[in-house]
C-alpha cells in the first residue's frame, strides 16, 4: 500500500490501521531485514512521503510469488473440505 498510496499514513489509512502502527511496521520491516524496504522522501512544497526501496520492492513482489504458490499448492485440498460436507 505504500507503492500505492506514496507515504506510509496513506498506507495505514487504506488498511484501516493509525499511522503509528503502520510506522512500527515500517521500522520493524527496516530493522529486521537490516536495510532499508521502505524509505522516507524529502519534503518540500508538495511535503514528504515514503516509497519502497528496490530491495522493498523485490520483497514484496517475492512474498506475492509465496502467496501464490501456497494458494495454488492448497486449491486442491481446499476444493475437497468443501466437497466433504456433500458426503
Amino acid at each position: 500500500m505504500i507503492a500505492e498510496h506514496g507515504s506510509i499514513a496513506g498506507a495505514g489509512r487504506a488498511l484501516g490501521m493509525s499511522y503509528r502502527r503502520a510506522w512500527l511496521l515500517v521500522e520493524a520491516m527496516n530493522t529486521g531485514f537490516g536495510r532499508p524496504v521502505v524509505e522516507a522522501q524529502t519534503g518540500g512544497r508538495a511535503g514528504g512521503g515514503a516509497r519502497l526501496s528496490a530491495f522493498g520492492a523485490d520483497v514484496v513482489a517475492r512474498y506475492r510469488a509465496v502467496e501464490a504458490a501456497a494458494e495454488a499448492a492448497a486449491a486442491p485440498f481446499l476444493g475437497r473440505l468443501g466437497q466433504a460436507g456433500d458426503a
